[in-house]
This record gives structure tokens, C-alpha cells and sequence, in this order.
């Protein structure tokens, strides 16, 4: 199986070869922009205790932190929405790797500004096995140091590739995240944090799995 950011490089060298250059040149100042802010330097870092939260699934049922995590170490992946293909992509292969985090006795779940709705599209379209929640305007992302506004040049970007965030978010607030990756203990404790202002890059799984700890049965 290929590396996870070689699939998603796959993408990108694509995407190059149909989007014309101006296009290109948008996504590029954005993610150099944002980037700029230094939001990747103040993510909620390994060692710190995350916030608890309570958000919907994609059934609408409510899940707390809380609850995941005295079922054992959880994985938690934000992610952009269903309109992104590096998180599905990314989704996808979290999707077929779910039995190994499970053997780890551990949990994995999304949690993505989409709503409630986009995130039952999104299980059923790609046959995920894990909850996928609804992060409301992006309020825990915002715990996490991960979310941040969308500027206007961007919103108009987004708005001529018909990319219609308003509405798969549910709120004209434009709040977006960046895609990260954390590992939590059961206490509560970060293991494992990784974010990226470029949105073409994840964390390998792998490095990922590496950090879950070890749970006695």
C-alpha cells in the first residue's frame, strides 16, 4: 500500500495539470499566508490535557470526550469536509487501517465543521466505521488552536469552484481548521499532535499507530 502522503501527492501533481495557474496561485497564497500566522506553532501540544467536548455524530446522537475516552487511547482526526479530496483520501485510509487501531484497544473518530448531514453523506458514500462528529463553527477546533477565518479572497476562491462552505457548514461564519491528527490517553493527556497549514499534508498513519500506548487487557 502506498504512503499516505504519496497518494495525497497524487492529488496535488493532478490537480496541477487541470486547475489553470491563477487558480493554483490562490490556494498557494492562502496556505503561505496562513502559514505566516505561526497557527502551527500554537496547536494544543503533546503533554497538555485536551478540553472535553460534546458534539453530534452523524446520526445526530451526542458524544462525549469523556466517554470515548474511558473506553481506552483515542485517535481524533479533524478534518475539512467531504468537499476536500485529501480528507477523504486521508478518511479512507484511516477506514481500512480501523481493525489495527482497534486491535491497539484504541478509538478513532473525525471531527470535521460539516454538518450533521454532510457527516451521514459522508459514513455512508465511504463506508466509515468509525463516529464522524459535527464541530459547530469550528468552537473545539478553536480549543485545539486549529481553526481560523477564512479571508475574503479566499471565500471568493472557494465560491468560484463551487465550493459552498457556508452551506456545508451550516453557518456563514467561514470558520475553518486545519487537518490534524492527535492521540489522546485515556487520561486525557495528548500523546502524538501534528498540523499543517498546507492542507496537501498529513501525518503517516504509521506515526500515528507508533504512539497509541500500550493497553493491558
Amino acid at each position: 500500500m502506498p504512503r499516505l502522503q504519496d497518494q495525497l501527492d497524487e492529488i496535488t501533481a493532478h490537480t496541477r495539470t487541470l486547475v489553470q495557474p491563477e487558480r493554483l496561485a490562490v490556494n498557494e497564497r492562502a496556505v503561505e499566508d496562513l502559514f505566516a500566522t505561526g497557527i502551527e506553532q500554537n496547536i494544543l501540544p503533546v503533554g497538555a490535557k485536551i478540553p472535553e467536548f460534546s458534539l453530534p455524530d452523524s446520526t445526530g446522537r451526542t458524544v462525549k470526550s469523556s466517554d470515548l475516552l474511558a473506553l481506552g487511547p483515542v485517535v481524533l482526526s479533524f478534518f475539512r469536509g467531504r468537499w476536500c479530496p485529501y480528507c477523504v483520501t486521508e478518511l479512507e485510509e484511516w477506514r481500512d487501517l480501523y481493525p489495527l487501531v482497534r486491535e491497539r484497544g484504541a478509538l478513532f473518530v473525525g471531527i470535521s465543521p460539516q454538518t450533521v448531514r454532510q457527516s451521514d453523506f459522508t459514513v455512508e458514500q465511504h463506508s466509515i466505521p468509525f463516529p464522524i462528529l459535527h464541530d459547530s463553527g469550528c468552537e473545539v477546533a478553536g480549543q485545539f488552536g486549529l481553526a481560523y477565518t477564512i479571508p475574503p479572497f479566499h471565500q471568493q476562491h472557494y465560491r468560484s469552484v463551487l465550493v459552498n462552505i457556508p452551506f456545508v457548514n451550516g453557518d456563514q461564519s467561514w470558520r475553518l481548521l486545519l487537518p490534524a491528527t492527535y492521540v489522546i490517553s485515556p487520561d486525557g493527556t495528548v500523546l502524538f499532535a501534528e498540523a499543517h497549514a498546507d492542507f496537501r499534508v498529513r501525518p503517516e498513519p504509521e506515526d500515528v499507530l507508533a504512539a497509541l500506548p500500550t493497553v493491558e487487557r
